[in-house]
């Protein structure tokens, strides 16, 4: 699982329309209205790196009245959550 944080503003007035066209995105977990220098936060999970490139530089890329993102990938995960076997419900391994 490849994993990524996403960093987003938008244009003036559009956070809710914006964040509602993301967290419909498949691979697009969570989208959370933050208060600083950053509108939207995105959590990004896909099987790929490649899954992880269609989906923040085409799909995401793609939604209006985004006017900038900072994209964070994410090497390893720290969490007294396990996230593989949360994610992986309904899948044999």
């Amino acid at each position: 699982m490849v994993t990524a944080v996403v960093l987003i503003n938008v244009e003036r007035a559009r956070v809710n329309d914006v964040a509602q066209v993301l967290v419909d995105l498949d691979g697009v977990t969570e989208v959370f209205s933050v208060a600083g220098r950053w509108d939207l936060v995105a959590i990004l999970r896909v099987p790929s790196n490649e899954a992880m490139a269609d989906l923040v530089t085409g799909a995401i890329q793609a939604v209006p009245g985004i006017t900038t993102t900072e994209t964070l990938l994410a090497f390893k995960t720290f969490s007294h959550h396990d996230l593989e076997r949360l994610f992986s419900i309904g899948f044999d391994e």
